[in-house]
């Protein structure tokens, strides 16, 4: 007698940076496909359903409690707390550092536990907002930055609004929703040495000065943008609190076993038939050298040879499979870790 898996498969989630995504983001909790019993016997359509669930799993990042992430949320969370009260010059958080170390990952678990902590605390509270979600767009003017908080809100934009009319709509609006923190990504993208650049970030100044929420930013290295540069800068540097964001090393034990434990969890996370657990983590050197500690590389590459091992049926990753798949740009250039260890190897020069 056969046993069919579950046949729903989750739709593509909507973009974070709507109200609509974004609840659905705090609401997800995806269950892991099902082991078959011993013996269970599917036929060809349930087969293909339970294939396409569990490509449609490994499709989906494995959320680690990573040091960056307990920072985030340990360091928002106080930050929320200690701007209850405050009336202007609330204090604010920002986490730095290069593409693929999970800045956009840490704040969004800050704003996913301070939601459901805000559900399970005020149940009765329907309809309220207490995180928002949005990215700074490029070249952003005052204008478009708030537009993107209108957006995320669904307040329609009428071709003739102006930007004074588009940012009250939107800070009355947060004010009634009750609105205690507004996370900010790709806040790169404003640069203070563009007349553009220096109006919108003066424009999310004000903002957080309208808004009562803590304000949390992220992006890419910040510190050595134009963000903290000039009177402007200094204000923001003297709000903030900077959070790096920093590829995983290996120099180490202990950084040796930080890594091992995160690779440890990703492969605890898969649902192949044939894979030997352990397998990952004996190629854990490998893994840092070929993704250079960074997790999104490490998730990316996990992620897609789960999906190929399902497709070809071989229901397990080799390192050959590992060795197949091609990995981005950035982490094909030699890390200055991995530099300055090649260049150590090296004998002097006679």
């Amino acid at each position: 007698m056969s046993q069919a898996p579950p046949q729903d498969i989750a739709n593509p989630q909507a973009s974070l940076t709507t109200k609509e995504g974004w609840r659905a983001f705090v609401d997800e909790n995806p269950e892991p496909p099902p082991s078959l019993p011993s013996g269970t016997v599917l036929d060809n359509d349930e087969l293909e359903s339970y294939k396409e669930a569990r490509i449609d799993y490994h499709t989906r990042s494995v959320i680690v409690n990573t040091p960056t992430i307990r920072g985030v949320v340990t360091t928002g969370r106080k930050r929320i707390v200690l701007n209850r009260h405050q009336v202007s010059a609330r204090r604010g958080l920002i986490v730095s550092g290069s593409a693929g170390t999970g800045k956009t990952t840490a704040i969004t678990q800050l704003g996913k536990n301070v939601e459901q902590i805000t559900r399970r605390r005020n149940p009765a509270a329907v309809g309220g907002l207490p995180v928002v979600f949005v990215t700074v767009p490029p070249a952003a003017t005052p204008k478009m930055l708030a537009g993107e908080f209108a957006r995320f809100l669904g307040i329609p934009l009428e071709h003739r609004m102006s930007q004074v009319q588009i940012t009250n709509a939107v800070c009355d609006l947060l004010g009634k929703l009750g609105t205690t923190l507004v996370l900010v990504d790709e806040i790169h993208n404003l640069d203070l040495t563009t007349r553009n650049g220096a109006e919108a970030s003066d424009q999310l100044k004000y903002l957080s000065e309208r808004i009562a929420a803590t304000f949390v930013l992220a992006g890419l290295d910040v510190e050595t943008s134009s963000l903290f540069q000039g009177t402007r800068g200094q204000q923001i540097a003297g709000r903030y609190t900077v959070i790096p964001s920093r590829p995983f090393s290996h120099k180490n034990r202990a950084d040796k076993e930080h890594w091992q434990a995160l690779v440890a969890t990703m492969e605890d996370s898969l649902r192949l038939h044939a894979h030997r657990p352990g397998t990952l983590v004996t190629m854990t050197g490998y893994l840092h050298e070929r993704t250079g500690g960074l997790i999104g590389s490490l998730s990316q590459l996990i992620r897609e040879a789960a999906v190929d091992a399902i497709d070809t049926g071989a229901e397990k990753i080799t390192k050959r499979m590992l060795d197949a798949i091609e990995l981005d740009h950035a982490v094909q250039q030699p890390q200055p870790e991995h530099r300055r260890a090649k260049r150590a190897r090296k004998p002097n020069a006679a």
